[in-house]
């Protein structure tokens, strides 16, 4: 007598394949190019919904220090032209 089932459920192959595109925008977030970083994150992280392919946090990723490196230069050159404003 065998306690196991014997049709038991498999876990899925998990697809061993990483989504380019999401490698793409988190190495362009980490160069600098922020907006075409997000661009394409968003667009990665679409294609791994539907493809199942590997790359999902890169693309979180590059998708966050974009948004997050956007933000940060906003706020800077607010500090920087209200400094050089007010010295002139």
């Amino acid at each position: 007598m065998s306690d196991s089932a014997p049709f038991q459920q498999q876990p899925a192959p998990s697809s061993d394949k990483w989504n380019v595109l999401s490698i793409v925008a988190l190495v362009i977030s980490l160069l600098g190019f922020n907006i075409i970083a997000v661009i394409l994150g968003f667009i990665a992280l679409n294609q791994v919904g539907k493809s199942g392919e590997r790359g999902k946090g890169l693309a979180n990723a590059a998708i966050i220090i974009g948004l997050v490196s956007i933000i940060l230069g906003f706020i800077l050159g607010f500090f920087f032209l209200s400094g050089v404003l007010a010295n002139a």
